[in-house]
């Protein structure tokens, strides 16, 4: 997990919710903690984690994640195991 992506998992936990986090980083996050994701139809988003799945709507025409969405990415991570102040990954 590269620092971009350490500071992405930073943020996703930060209260309050930043409405500001590009899902691309998000997703780049999901990849580095061993996530799978694959494309759905639409704009849905797949995302296997550590035996938890989840589907995901990627944000359009923004590139931003809304405030609902992060908290859904948020427990998400929980779920599989994942925080930044430790966890599977030990971040």
């Amino acid at each position: 997990m590269n620092n971009k992506q350490k500071r992405t998992l930073l943020l996703i936990f930060t209260d309050p919710i930043r409405p500001d986090i590009p899902w691309s980083d998000i997703e780049s996050v999901f990849a580095a903690l061993g996530g799978v994701v694959s494309e759905g139809t639409g704009s849905r988003v797949r995302i296997q984690l550590n035996g938890v799945y989840a589907v995901f709507h990627r944000p359009h025409p923004e590139r931003v994640t809304d405030k609902g969405a992060l908290k859904s990415v948020r427990r998400f991570l929980v779920n599989a195991g994942f925080t930044p102040e430790g966890g599977e990954n030990d971040l």
